[in-house]
């Protein structure tokens, strides 16, 4: 068959599988290996590929955990050929350890609850590049862009928060719809998760949980941008007091 490069998601569950064995290499016939082997296998990233019985097999997963091991800094000897995003992956495990390994388990959660099978693809999920570098990996980008993009969800937020008697505008820029658009964008808002589901994991979400935002803002929040493509309204919210703040500069 075709050789299938690895992609972050699959990179994510191996690593962290690599930094739990002391960062060391697994044999194939592990058994963390098999059921890794059998789990990669069953993610919905690479089409009709898990058909073939060599794809993601246990003697490729554990040439993988080679590769990872032996991008570690501290280990001795000559590094395999793992490629570029096999040392990325590393390099974040070690930057951010108990993040990533919470990446690792929401992932691992979303696959055996079946939950993540049942989730369409989502353009948003890969950046403009066409990379998939952010840091919790494409598959809990589109669980969340979706879990997001939940009308019902959507309305009992807006109702909440028309209850309490606040406005219905963005929590960034305070873009109101209604203000601009009049009856057409009456009470128009959409939503995003204030805390990234690769720490939370997949917990029933709560209202509080959530924040309001302009399309542009909430597109902001989800920009990958150096590894990341999950901030909160407070980040984005200080990305633009210093973008003003440095054109005040500029200007006087």
């Amino acid at each position: 068959m075709a050789q299938i490069s690895w992609v972050r998601d699959e990179l994510l569950l191996a690593c962290a599988l690599v930094m739990e064995n002391g960062w060391r290499e697994l044999r194939q016939n592990d058994l963390r290996v098999l059921e890794l082997s059998n789990l990669l296998r069953s993610l919905p990233l690479h089409g009709d590929a898990a058909a073939d019985q060599r794809f993601r097999s246990p003697n490729s997963v554990s040439r993988k955990t080679t590769d990872i091991a032996t991008a570690h800094p501290e280990h001795v000897g000559p590094a395999t050929k793992g490629g570029r995003p096999t040392r990325e992956i590393v390099s974040d495990f070690l930057t951010h350890p108990s993040e990533m390994l919470a990446a690792a388990s929401a992932l691992r959660e979303g696959i055996s609850s079946g939950e993540l099978h049942l989730v369409p693809a989502h353009p948003d999920e890969i950046d403009e590049e066409g990379g998939q570098g952010a840091r919790e990996g494409r598959l809990l980008l589109r669980w969340a862009l979706h879990r997001e993009r939940d009308r019902g969800l959507r309305s009992r937020k807006i109702r909440q928060v028309q209850r309490l008697g606040l406005p219905i505008r963005c929590e960034v820029c305070t873009f109101d719809f209604g203000r601009t658009y009049g009856q057409l964008g009456a009470d128009y808002v959409e939503v995003h998760h204030v805390t990234p589901l690769h720490t939370t994991g997949p917990r029933e979400t709560r209202l509080e949980d959530l924040a309001l935002l302009c399309a542009n803002c909430h597109r902001m929040c989800h920009r990958n941008h150096e590894g990341q493509s999950w901030r909160t309204p407070d980040a984005v919210r200080e990305e633009m007091r210093s973008a003003a703040s440095h054109a005040a500069s500029r200007a006087s």
